[in-house]
């Protein structure tokens, strides 16, 4: 493809409408809407996610249609589920599918499909500079999702993706989130807590999970320290010593389930829980990990279809 052609992607998430084009050299236009949750609440049923992106994507794609104009459009890529898995399914990502057919449709070209967690990983190569990457790690930290993966590509576009470690109860985000509303932060609280976070004076210490081997992979577990944050929020701990308890109890944990379970490096590290800056800091300053863990940028961290237009960019050729 030539530096004028470009390649679309869609990806709507549980939480988040995304679209975005991409050519040889740059993004040239992405924009993103986050779907609206009730204060006080901790989410979206399902219907009520495709609702919100029926609603979000109309005027995202007309925006996306002005941007592009003076570009030749080669192909759409679109996220239809999660993960690369058998049986990975969550409804909005039907809507993402249908506006892509559609768009497909109107402009004649070839429509790929990929993954939500695939989107991740490609977002944040591209975002340090490593698209080449052909075996790494990653961790896929958010509200959904807390794995320690295997990461290798046999040339294309699609990734060989195998997990070594999980949570056996709350997800890294959950945990962000559960703490936040109960703080009455709004959903999603990610930003709002690590803002809350910076004023701590005396961090409450949370204790930090075991990891263990479960005979196929490693696990770990954040129920523990939410029982434990909500009865010192009980007891009349303050919100922001509570917030950067939350984000130490977070490092510790992850720090100690890439110690015990990753076997390939580097280690890039993706997902909307990863656009935290204390989180990141203080695990690039694990003495362990070196200069061998990477970080997606804040911004490609957070849920984005920009790696989806960047898989498609390599499933139609470069």
């Amino acid at each position: 493809m030539s530096i004028h052609d470009c390649v679309i992607g869609f990806d709507t998430s549980a939480y988040t409408t995304s679209v975005a084009a991409v050519t040889r050299e740059m993004v040239i236009f992405q924009t993103r809407q986050l779907l609206r949750v009730p204060p006080g609440h901790r989410g979206l049923r399902p219907s009520d996610q495709v609702f919100e992106h029926v609603q979000n994507m109309p005027g995202l794609i007309a925006d996306l249609v002005r941007h592009i104009s003076h570009y030749a459009v080669k192909g759409i890529c679109v996220s239809e589920k999660p993960r690369p898995l058998p049986g990975s399914y969550l409804p909005p990502f039907s809507v993402g599918v249908s506006f892509a057919e559609s768009l497909a449709s109107l402009y004649h070209v070839p429509l790929g499909r990929s993954t939500h967690q695939e989107g991740h990983i490609q977002a944040a190569l591209w975002s340090i500079g490593h698209e080449e990457w052909q075996q790494f790690s990653a961790l896929h930290i958010s509200g959904g999702t807390t794995e320690l993966l295997q990461v290798v590509r046999h040339g294309g576009a699609a990734f060989d993706i195998q997990r070594i470690g999980t949570t056996d109860d709350l997800y890294a985000g959950q945990l962000v989130d559960r703490i936040g509303v109960m703080l009455g932060l709004p959903f999603p609280a990610g930003p709002h807590l690590e803002e809350l976070a910076r004023q701590a004076k005396d961090p409450v210490r949370l204790t930090i999970p075991r990891v263990w081997y479960d005979g196929s992979e490693w696990k770990t577990s954040f129920s523990g320290p939410e029982t434990q944050a909500r009865k010192a929020w009980a007891k009349g701990a303050p919100g922001p010593d509570l917030a950067r308890g939350v984000e130490q109890v977070l490092v510790d944990t992850l720090a100690r389930l890439i110690e015990k379970a990753a076997q390939t490096w580097p280690l890039v590290v993706v997902g909307g829980v990863a656009a935290n800056q204390t989180l990141r800091s203080e695990l690039a300053g694990h003495a362990r990990f070196g200069h061998d863990i990477f970080f997606a940028s804040p911004d490609l961290s957070r849920d984005n279809a920009v790696g989806i237009a960047r898989i498609g960019y390599r499933y139609f050729g470069e």
